[in-house]
């Protein structure tokens, strides 16, 4: 708020664009500030038109030669956003310092951050849409993840799917049809990895440039799939190869797979009297991608899509010379038991509780870089109380997966 008072050049705390709230019914404490609104309530409510959309920005801005003074955008706000500051006599909100806001730089927990996700849209949005949702479950992250995918990565592709969720979605289709506008083959768990190094390698002696693009699952890519990857990525194939990561074998039932984590359920890890859960730890594959010297390695979750789009950008351009992981945290929600809404919200707890950082490692760079801060992570409770495949977890439990998770970002850090 001091920050704010002085890049605004105004003394009394009323006046802050950015101000505390505390003690509601519960114990709480937070900045109540404009949210800058996809669909914002306030510029609906302004009969005068004060208030706009900057379809540039994304900033809600306030007109002081259009304004009445009717108050209607205080109370269209639910976030209590938009203000009347009785100095000033007239609304007040947060315009984001032209792209640079004070109270960002002065915040040390990073409790307070600048997203700009929304600019994604501007950049992409008139990209052609290259998928048609088939079979789907409500709330499915795989749908939404294949579809930014092939949007950026474009039409000039050839598509694998091994079995999974995603052939379901795409390279099976429905009445002889797939549903993807781009060549996609349905390989087996094994072969992802070989078979697309050969395409590549058929391409590249009649001389055309076409990126070969698999979406595996992690069975496809961890487990059963895990020889053909590994090789691929010892003779440096050029390819892009994203493992969409649900923690287990969804499609046929809900299995364990490697990358599933210490004590959740699925059914062949069942939880009663004696189980409880999967008894070891899951395997860390973009760890392991990274030690084979990969172009480049990044893990990513459209929970944040513009570090999501920056990542396959380099994906995309590191596969002209070799192969290119991305290691995608996709939660399902049939499987992992959580309420379809909470498919985004879910991701963004894995994040910020440091389950699943953030980071990108490029080869020449020989060293790991961060994507998003992880200095002040959430407790891992956060995240596991949101996802019912954990719910049975006692207190030894949880604390074994925070040790697992703080182990491993002291390794990467080491990395780093």
């Amino acid at each position: 708020m001091t920050a704010c008072l002085q890049v605004k050049g105004i003394k009394d705390p009323i006046q802050s664009r950015i101000k505390p709230i505390k003690d509601l019914k519960e114990s709480f404490f937070a900045p109540t500030i404009c949210l800058q609104c996809g669909d914002p309530a306030c510029v609906s409510s302004c009969p005068a038109k004060a208030l706009t959309k900057n379809p540039e920005t994304g900033v809600i801005e306030w007109n002081k030669d259009n304004c009445v003074n009717c108050l209607l955008c205080t109370l269209a706000c639910p976030y209590g956003g938009v203000f009347f500051d009785p100095v000033e006599g007239h609304v007040a909100k947060c315009d984001q310092c032209s792209g640079d806001p004070a109270c960002i730089k002065v915040c040390k927990p990073k409790a307070l951050v600048y997203r700009q996700e929304s600019q994604v849209f501007n950049r992409v949005g008139d990209l052609e849409d290259l998928f048609v949702a088939n079979s789907c479950c409500q709330g499915c992250n795989t749908e939404i993840l294949i579809r930014h995918v092939l949007r950026r990565v474009g039409p000039n592709t050839v598509l694998a799917t091994p079995p999974g969720c995603v052939p379901g979605t795409g390279a099976v289709g429905v009445n002889g049809l797939t549903t993807t506008k781009v060549p996609v083959f349905h390989p087996l768990l094994t072969n992802t990895a070989s078979m697309l190094a050969g395409i590549k390698r058929y391409y590249n002696r009649i001389g055309r440039d076409v990126t070969m693009l698999a979406l595996a699952g992690d069975g496809g890519t961890a487990d059963v799939g895990f020889q053909s990857l590994s090789g691929a990525a010892e003779r440096g194939e050029q390819m892009v190869f994203v493992c969409i990561d649900n923690e287990g074998y969804m499609n046929t039932g809900t299995q364990r797979s490697g990358t599933t984590p210490f004590g959740a359920w699925t059914s062949t890890t069942p939880v009663g009297d004696r189980l409880r859960g999967k008894a070891s730890d899951q395997k860390y594959m973009p760890l392991i991608m990274m030690m084979h010297r990969c172009e480049y390695v990044a893990t990513a979750t459209v929970a944040y899509l513009d570090d999501f789009y920056k990542k396959l950008d380099h994906a995309i351009e590191s596969s002209k010379k070799g192969l290119a992981y991305l290691h995608v945290f996709s939660p399902c929600v049939s499987g992992w038991r959580f309420d379809t809404s909470m498919t985004i919200e879910v991701q963004r707890m894995a994040v910020e509780t440091n389950y699943f950082p953030l980071w990108e490692f490029e080869k020449d760079k020989k060293k790991i870089r961060f994507t998003h801060a992880s200095e002040h992570p959430l407790p891992i409770e956060r995240y596991l109380s949101m996802v019912g495949k954990f719910r049975h977890l006692n207190d030894e439990e949880v604390a074994h997966l925070q040790k697992s998770t703080d182990d491993r970002m002291e390794l990467l850090k080491s990395l780093s």
